[in-house]
């Protein structure tokens, strides 16, 4: 987790893999185990995952692990080549477990 704020019950999901462990669902079921902790036991409200638009598998362990896509953030992240566009997608305690 990344950018924890507790006064303003939020933090944002970060994750990163090997070429070799892509692909198997190691990242859904970590990012699920996480968010799970940081809602039920941390007790957070809100938390939020941003990927590349240029990394389609990113935006599908976000929408497996449960969290919605909320839109798109222009020229939000620096990468070697450039500047790119985020996917910005969240989830809050409210909704349903049983994706988590």
């Amino acid at each position: 987790m990344n950018g924890i704020d507790l006064a303003g019950d939020s933090a944002e999901i970060i994750y990163w893999l090997l070429p070799a462990a892509r692909g198997g669902g190691v990242a859904v079921e970590a990012v699920r185990r996480v968010g799970r902790w940081a809602l039920e036991d941390l007790g957070l409200h809100r938390l939020r995952l941003c990927h590349s638009v240029a990394n389609p598998a990113s935006c599908r362990v976000a929408l497996k692990a449960g969290y919605a896509f909320e839109g798109v953030m222009r020229g939000a992240l620096l990468h070697a080549d450039g500047w790119h566009d985020q996917h910005l997608h969240a989830r809050i305690r409210e909704d349903a477990q049983d994706a988590l």
